[in-house]
């Protein structure tokens, strides 16, 4: 079975790389990849971030950064280590052929059959949606992510994009006095996270939701002293158990979500290692 390092590179969710790779990767049989997204890549810091770990593991990378100054730096650097690299769709499977020695079956469409993955994707989608909210912490131990948060930081669909991405997500309501499953905490496995969000957008965002559903818009859940001081506490309360904490104010779903895909394939690579450490 050959093998090859596959390095994504965006500077947004990924959304584009993920269906390129997928569209051309399928086409390949027998064929071991190992995958590396750089999502949200948008200064120069990020940039050379990208190009240590493509050191590490050099093999293709394909990518779509708008940035002339960002796009500069990693084509340099590309070409310095004569790694091959793709910005665009149509040259991916001339150089697959050439690094795989393999021609692909040339069917289109195979990346929307009904394989396992995409039965992995619907299971996930289930998975998410029986967890929704707190509702069940049964299973706890299949999830992937575990997404904590105060109330409208986005946990629900943050946790829906995760699933169509294939990841099991739970995610489990932050609400002041009320103390967070212990079974939840305890859990190996799942990548956890906090998302949080500035208390001044926060209330306004649920003096929204409260005018919606005809109801005080002034009560204490919409409050902004009270909201901040419940941002205040949850963000102590993330620091206090050591998760890693995605401030959703300026970020869409996508974005929230290529961020958390990014930690949870750093969470893989650790675990991993450990694993290897202790055989």
């Amino acid at each position: 079975m050959k093998s090859v390092h596959l390095h994504l590179v965006s500077d947004s969710s990924g959304e584009t790389v993920s269906a390129v790779a997928r569209a051309c990767l399928v086409q390949f049989e027998g064929v071991e990849v190992t995958q590396h997204q750089w999502w949200l890549i948008r200064t120069p810091g990020q940039a050379n971030r990208v190009i240590t770990g493509i050191k590490a593991h050099p093999g293709v990378v394909i990518y779509t950064v708008v940035d002339d100054d960002v796009r500069q730096l990693l084509e340099t650097a590309f070409r310095e280590l004569e790694i091959p690299h793709i910005p665009v769709l149509d040259p991916v499977l001339t150089v697959l052929s050439s690094l795989l020695e393999a021609r692909a079956d040339g069917k289109p469409g195979l990346q929307h059959t009904m394989d396992a993955e995409y039965f992995r994707r619907i299971d996930a989608m289930n998975f998410t949606i029986e967890h929704d909210d707190g509702q069940s912490l049964t299973r706890l131990h299949d999830a992937d992510v575990i997404v904590f948060g105060v109330s409208r930081t986005s946990k629900t669909p943050t946790c829906m994009y995760l699933a169509n991405r294939g990841l099991k997500a739970m995610n489990i309501p932050v609400v002041p006095g009320i103390p967070l499953p212990e079974e939840a905490l305890k859990v190996d496995g799942p990548l956890k996270v906090g998302l949080t969000r500035e208390p001044r957008s926060l209330a306004d965002i649920r003096r929204n939701r409260l005018r919606m559903m005809n109801d005080d818009a002034n009560s204490h859940y919409a409050n902004e002293d009270q909201v901040r001081d419940e941002v205040l506490e949850a963000r102590r309360l993330y620091a206090r158990l050591g998760f890693p904490v995605i401030d959703v104010s300026r970020k869409s779903i996508e974005e929230a979500a290529a961020t958390i895909l990014q930690l949870y394939t750093e969470h893989q690579r650790r675990r991993q290692q450990m694993e290897q450490t202790q055989q």
